[in-house]
């Protein structure tokens, strides 16, 4: 048997992973309350980072270079490339000047620790496990109580416990339910509007309402009598302010921008949900990384940096460096810490960059979702948008998770917007989305006693155009949250 050496020469690209690049793609793919936190704790940790007033730029910050220069990364791997070599030095667009879209959802939450009063107790002192354990206070039980130190007829506190049993875990009233109610218990249909009126006035304010224009009105003429703006704004332009459309309500109401924007403040505070309180559910708030506002026949997409730190790199710690004052491991650290502080900066940007780029790209293809709505939403897929903006696949991907986009229309996430492609027999492709809320109306109109199996939902759509397979049908109508027609028929 025979050894012989052999020497093989071969020539490969292949993409270096340093942490910096890692840090990068990491940033892009989290979400905004994710990055803030990681913002706070590179500043803590970085004594070069600091926060400034100004807006972070990149003109005046040093080009910083690996030791080895960076190898040319395949196609395959261009969507790492993008995150590692921004390329586009223009600063992200201000905030829009009234932030108050999404006050449906959100509401203003306090809490109160109090201070420790310096006695000490030893563990006899101490209460036991099952002293400490108790049932949270439902809804139903906190109505009931006070209907029970309320003067109301027999006749009407027994009307009052059936609409109190009625109330959902909101705090809404399904009120055609009233009728039927007053009949069931001897009154008339105005005597039982008066006892729900009493009812609404309960804590919480609100309670027991119908629709959110009467909840939001209920508690506005509670806590705010004497404003009168709040109150037309209610009950005559609740859609237009959720759609931030304000000029109908300034030529409507003959006020002014400050005028407005007191009154939709006091509107934010309002509690849209109020028996959320009481349901032992955790919320859940969700702020828009960009905004999409109509100005004319255009669409203007605004990057939210409303509570982003302005990031800089601390005077002190770059004229260490500038003077060569540090020396030996202290010059290691700060080029060290000052390397970091740069690439975070630049990532920052990119990301805001490539977020902005991606929506207005989104906004181009959906322009007809954004004027009339999700009936007119478009299939669209990551390679469209990909190739719209220059980008690798696998990079919208990142940008779109995550990342929520408030529009004339609500706020979805990106990835709403990417929908598969259903044929039609008579007219242009649907959106998978398109065809969901299509299902979703179906069932809302059907009569509740004779509800529309998947079948029959499928061959609605096949009259429209629409043809899809009825095991198609049963998947969205799941994914929807919709039960079968066996568990939605109504049996009285």
């Amino acid at each position: 048997m025979e050894l012989k050496q052999y020497l093989n020469l071969k020539m490969q690209q292949q993409l270096v992973m340093t942490p910096q690049l890692q840090q990068a793609i990491k940033l892009l793919q989290l979400s905004r309350p994710e990055l803030l936190e990681t913002v706070q704790q590179e500043l803590v940790e970085n004594p070069v980072l600091e926060e400034g007033h100004e807006n972070p730029t990149l003109d005046n910050i040093p080009q910083v270079r690996e030791q080895a220069p960076e190898p040319q990364p395949p196609a395959s791997e261009a969507a790492v490339s993008e995150v590692a070599n921004p390329s586009d030095p223009d600063a992200a667009s201000d905030a829009t000047e009234m932030n108050w879209e999404g006050f449906v959802e959100n509401y203003n939450q306090y809490s109160y620790s109090p201070g420790a009063s310096g006695v000490r107790y030893g563990d006899d002192d101490m209460p036991t496990v099952d002293q400490t354990l108790s049932r949270k206070e439902s809804l139903y039980d906190h109505l009931t109580w006070q209907l029970g130190v309320t003067q109301f007829t027999s006749a009407e506190e027994l009307l009052a416990d059936e609409i109190i049993g009625n109330i959902n875990q909101n705090g809404y009233f399904n009120g055609e339910l009233l009728e039927e109610l007053a009949t069931n218990a001897g009154l008339e249909v105005d005597e039982a509007e008066a006892v729900l009126e009493v009812i609404q006035e309960f804590d919480p304010v609100g309670v027991g309402a119908r629709d959110l224009r009467e909840c939001l009105l209920i508690q506005a003429k509670h806590f705010f009598p004497h404003e009168d703006v709040v109150h037309r704004i209610i009950e005559d332009h609740l859609t237009n302010l959720e759609k931030r459309n304000i000029n109908p309500i300034l030529r409507d109401l003959q006020i002014d921008k400050d005028d407005l924007r007191e009154a939709v403040d006091i509107i934010a505070g309002l509690e849209p949900k109020p028996g959320r309180g009481f349901s032992g559910e955790e919320t859940h708030y969700i702020t828009p990384d960009v905004y999409i506002v109509k100005v004319g026949d255009e669409y203007i997409v605004q990057l939210n940096e409303d509570g982003m730190p302005r990031l800089r790199i601390s005077q002190f710690y770059e004229s260490q460096i500038k003077e060569k004052a540090a020396k030996g491991e202290a010059k290691e650290f700060i080029q060290q810490k000052f390397r970091s502080a740069v690439w975070l900066i630049r990532s920052i940007h990119q990301r805001q960059t490539t977020i902005r780029k991606v929506t207005e790209s989104i906004v181009r293809f959906q322009r007809e979702f954004l004027d009339s709505g999700v009936s007119q939403l478009r299939p669209l897929i990551l390679r469209d948008v990909a190739d719209d903006i220059g980008m690798h696949e696998s990079t919208i991907s990142r940008v779109t998770t995550n990342k929520y986009v408030h529009t004339p229309q609500g706020t979805f996430e990106l990835k709403y917007f990417f929908n598969s492609r259903i044929s039609t027999s008579d007219g242009p492709d649907l959106a998978s989305e398109s065809v969901k809320q299509r299902i979703k109306q179906i069932v809302s109109e059907e009569d509740p006693k004779k509800p529309f199996s998947d079948q029959k939902i499928c061959a609605l759509l096949a009259e429209e155009g629409t043809e899809i397979a009825r095991r198609t049908v049963a998947k969205y109508r799941e994914m929807l949250g919709i039960l079968p027609s066996s568990k939605r028929r109504q049996i009285f």
